[in-house]
């Protein structure tokens, strides 16, 4: 049942404290690489495109046309801490950005209606995933390629591969049009979600459950954790905001179309992946994902500019992906036989985060 693992590897105080700095150094570049790399790209890219790169102009179009895609990642993210993957995150914003112009310019529904349409809409198809996940007992993985095939096939059957097209009100457009001290406000969107999810998983129970769940799900139900109303929760969740990246993206492109929206997917699994390899390396987390985000948007924006082909963006992006998987498991294998070799060591498994959640100690061990 689990298409992912997760569990924490980033080194402990004690840890650090029994290695000298060099070793230390060593240790911490896993945790702080991709951020390190990011920031190198930027300068590179700086250098090299002085009169492009490196300006107002360039910075809000990254910000702009990636909320979307961070929107999508950090939807990914949440089942990822669960050990479950959505792929409805890039099939459902296809029917989404078509749902929420339609309401508007075929049905007449006021905007504001519209969006809280679609988000019920998001965290409907959210309960479906959650419920054919944990009741029905499909894998995640081929339960949301399903449902989001079904929705990508609703989308085609409804515009009939045409285009969804109509005056929209300014107060909808300005979801995405309106800028905030020159900043998209798409970029504050991404940024408050962010730091609510980090507050969630970081500082709150229902945080540290779902990295249990995703480390082991067995120890977490023995520890007292509610497993399958977490698991359908996280889809919820999912639900929601790969529905509000729908919306945004409807702001932004103005028009509906089933040929749009699926080229989110490969970024926002990216994105997600990317930040397992970072900052926690082996879980999932959100700075790391939004790490992850933001060196692809350099990345592929620095390498456009530089006069890169049309397919440069899906070839950076898959390679990338590969990249991050390939990390994110050496770092695991790596850190487990660090465990084998010192048994009787200090323990970072997430056994310590269920116990925490439930106030009780753990009766399985180490995970």
């Amino acid at each position: 049942m689990q298409s992912i693992k997760s569990n924490a590897l980033e080194p402990t105080r004690l840890e650090l404290a029994a290695l000298n700095p060099a070793q230390r150094v060593t240790r911490l570049l896993p945790v702080y690489g991709l951020p390190i790399l990011t920031v190198i790209l930027i300068l590179v890219f700086s250098l090299l495109l002085p009169r492009t790169f490196p300006t107002m102009l360039n910075l809000r179009s990254i910000l702009g046309d990636k909320s979307v895609i961070a929107l999508l990642s950090l939807a990914a993210m949440i089942p990822m801490m669960a050990g479950r993957i959505d792929l409805t995150v890039g099939y459902g914003i296809v029917l989404w950005h078509i749902v929420a112009i339609a309401l508007q310019t075929q049905l007449g529904l006021d905007w504001g209606v519209a969006v809280v349409v679609v988000l019920l809409l998001g965290c409907l198809l959210g309960a479906i995933n959650g419920l054919l996940v944990e009741v029905a007992r499909i894998d995640s993985f081929i339960a949301t390629l399903g449902t989001g095939t079904v929705l990508y096939a609703i989308a085609l059957w409804y515009t009939e591969g045409r285009q969804v097209i109509g005056v929209l009100p300014n107060g909808f457009l300005a979801l995405y049009t309106l800028q905030v001290f020159g900043i998209p406000i798409a970029a504050f969107y991404v940024l408050a979600i962010g730091l609510m999810l980090w507050i969630a998983a970081e500082f709150l129970p229902v945080g540290r459950c779902l990295y249990a769940i995703g480390a082991n799900p067995r120890a977490a139900e023995l520890n007292g954790i509610p497993t399958r109303r977490y698991v359908i929760g996280a889809f919820v969740a999912s639900g929601l905001l790969g529905a509000l990246a729908g919306i945004v993206l409807a702001a932004k492109l103005r028009i509906g179309q089933a040929s749009v929206g699926l080229e989110f997917l490969l970024p926002a699994l990216v994105g997600a992946f990317l930040g397992s390899t970072t900052i926690k390396p082996g879980r999932v987390n959100v700075w790391g994902t939004l790490i992850g985000v933001a060196i692809l948007a350099v990345g592929i924006s620095g390498i456009q500019q530089l006069g890169g082909a049309f397919y440069v963006e899906p070839l950076f992006n898959g390679l990338t992906l590969l990249l991050a998987i390939g990390l994110a498991g050496y770092a695991q294998r790596k850190r487990g036989l660090a465990r084998r070799r010192r048994p009787d060591g200090p323990e970072t498994s997430t056994t310590t985060g269920a116990a925490t959640a439930t106030g009780q100690p753990s009766e399985t061990g180490r995970i």
